[in-house]
């Protein structure tokens, strides 16, 4: 039985059961066969760094990405100082928990200037990936949707993220591909065949029609329209070997037992993505 067929790449992000700490949730993990977990920085700050390290390693359970760094762009010098510190934290947060992906959420323009914006993603990129190269740690860029182009991220495409990553070695920085964010784009599959080496991650959930809320509406896989299992094999043919991460912001599904999350979310990885 292949990894994939029994599983063995499936990850959860800690996000899907936003009331468990990082205990339970690496012991969540342990309880259902799940190898790996993406953990958030806000909840191993509760925790302890040292302590949900610990917690990760007795439970048997990898940590496969640190979420989040990034929103770079502001509006002053002093600011944009500030902010570049905040992930110099992050990297060595995620030295300390024995993962080597940060996930970047690179985070809106101060102003109406996008350009201005990826332009600092850009500078920002440049000068934090010796230090975290340093610890071991690669900068994993996600590209979100456009329609968070406002709030939350001025790199909405694989295309703009490849391009910030290729000017890097391929193992120090590269992207996330989030099929919630990516699976609309007609280029998707060339992107992922172009990013190759440079593909860090790997997460899904899915996109219900209508959508019911543009941050808290992701669906469980399979309750959606995206081709999950053709965008998991394009990622694999590209080379993407590493955790699946099940990430879901949604209000009824982040309400359910987390014991019968990942029951369900195992259930719908198997039918729809392995």
């Amino acid at each position: 039985m292949s990894p994939t067929e029994n599983g063995g790449r499936l990850s959860l992000n800690q996000i899907t059961v936003p009331a468990w700490s990082v205990q339970q949730a690496v012991e969540g993990c342990a309880r259902h066969g799940i190898r790996h977990v993406g953990l958030w920085r806000e909840r191993v700050a509760e925790r302890g760094i040292a302590a949900s390290a610990r917690a990760a390693r007795h439970a048997g359970v990898a940590v496969s990405s640190l979420c989040r760094g990034g929103f770079f762009p502001a509006a002053t010098r002093a600011e944009r100082r500030v902010r570049i510190e905040d992930n110099r934290r992050a990297i060595d947060e995620a030295r300390a928990l024995d993962t080597d992906t940060l996930v970047l959420v690179c985070g809106p323009a101060p102003d109406r200037d996008l350009e201005g914006a990826r332009r600092m993603v850009e500078e920002a990129v440049a000068e934090l990936a010796p230090y975290a190269a340093e610890g071991g740690v690669r900068l994993a860029i996600e590209p979100l949707h456009p329609m968070f182009a406002a709030d939350r991220s001025v790199i909405n495409t694989l295309a703009q993220a490849t391009a910030i990553a290729e000017q890097f070695p391929p193992d120090r920085v590269g992207l996330i591909v989030d099929v919630y964010h990516v699976w609309w784009d007609p280029a998707v599959s060339a992107e992922i065949a172009r990013a190759g080496p440079r593909i860090f991650g790997f997460h899904i959930s899915d996109w219900i029609v209508p959508l019911p809320d543009v941050l808290m509406g992701r669906g469980m896989m399979g309750d959606g329209i995206i081709d999950l299992r053709r965008l998991q094999q394009s990622a694999t043919a590209a080379g993407y070997a590493g955790p699946i991460e099940v990430e879901i912001f949604n209000r009824a599904i982040n309400a359910m037992p987390g014991d019968e999350v990942l029951v369900l979310m195992k259930e719908r990885y198997r039918t729809h993505v392995a």
